[in-house]
């Protein structure tokens, strides 16, 4: 059977497109490449088992009939929605990107797959589903009431609704996954790609968003991409809605930016912010249970300052263009 990958020169998604391509698995991936690039499919990517179209999934009527033919040639059993906005702040400026480019899209390949019984569906959530509940709460995946407060969070979390009510009437069987904060290459944003980027510009001193005490969960893509497979491979309820990440309490932004500066450029001083948070929509502290994924017999093998710091050598190379994308 193949696979329907939206987002799949994405981030996250190019990493999965090289992992079901090594398995021999045929792949549609489409992506608008708003924030991906076509040549990341090209990296450690089987061309043979690729099939890639460049097309805004939030066009429903094209959406469908992409699938549709792609479908009647190779029998789709499963999809990963990866597509989405992927900057928070970018969405907190212009609320129609996250509508579109989340909620639209997921909506537009729900509908493209419901008379076609493609039944199994995963889905790239966020932990900004669960809003703001203060530092001292672990969220677990029975945390409520859910309340975003970025638009990106908001869209996840209607996205998560939409499936919850497919399962409901036709879908087999739901994956949810919850992410925290995600690092690797090929990097487009956050706060490492940010970090780097300004030291290329004042190599002598580094700017802080915020007052650099926000701490959050930081998990590899490797280890995430891992965790994904192993969801999908051993949760079969109808709804599997897991948390992933390290289990440990986080990594502050004042860590980061030290471990930046101390690998991209020694000799400069860093400057921070004034407020606890670094933009609207941020949530600059909280705790994030992993139980229900250890339980299931998954865990990281890194924690959060670990998954950093291999983050920050890796997007440096790439910023140099001494990575092998």
């Amino acid at each position: 059977m193949s696979i329907i990958l939206t987002g799949g020169a994405g981030f996250i998604g190019s990493h999965l497109c090289a992992h079901f391509t090594k398995q021999k698995e045929r792949v549609l991936v489409l992506d608008n490449l708003s924030r991906g690039k076509e040549e990341y499919l090209r990296y450690q990517t089987d061309q043979n088992y690729i099939d890639f179209q460049k097309i805004d999934i939030a066009n429903i009527p094209l959406t469908a009939l992409v699938v549709k033919e792609f479908h009647q040639q190779y029998p789709v059993d499963m999809v990963w929605h990866m597509a989405a906005n992927s900057d928070i702040p970018a969405g907190t400026k212009r609320p129609s990107v996250d509508f579109n480019d989340t909620f639209v899209t997921t909506f537009s390949i729900l509908e493209a797959i419901r008379p076609l019984g493609i039944k199994k569906f995963t889905f790239a959530s966020s932990d900004a589903v669960y809003g703001d509940h203060g530092p001292e709460k672990k969220l677990t995946e029975n945390t409520g009431p859910l309340l975003p407060i970025s638009y990106y969070g908001a869209m996840k979390l209607a996205s998560e609704a939409l499936l919850s009510a497919s399962a409901e009437s036709y879908l087999e069987r739901v994956w949810i996954f919850r992410f925290p904060n995600v690092v690797g290459t090929p990097a487009t944003h956050g706060v490492i790609f940010d970090f780097i980027n300004k030291l290329k510009v004042t190599p002598d001193r580094l700017e802080v968003l915020g007052d650099g005490s926000q701490k959050k969960l930081y998990i590899h893509i490797d280890e995430l991409l891992e965790a994904m497979i192993f969801i999908v491979s051993n949760s079969n309820e109808k709804m599997n809605v897991f948390n992933i990440g390290p289990d440990d309490s986080g990594c502050s932004v004042t860590q980061i930016a030290e471990s930046t500066v101390e690998i991209v450029s020694p000799k400069a001083t860093i400057a921070y912010g004034t407020e606890p948070r670094g933009w609207v929509g941020d949530i600059p502290k909280f705790l994030y249970s992993v139980d229900k994924l250890s339980s299931l017999g998954w865990r990281s093998k890194s924690s959060s300052i670990e998954a950093v710091r291999k983050a920050i050598v890796e997007i440096f190379k790439q910023e140099l263009g001494n990575d092998k994308i």
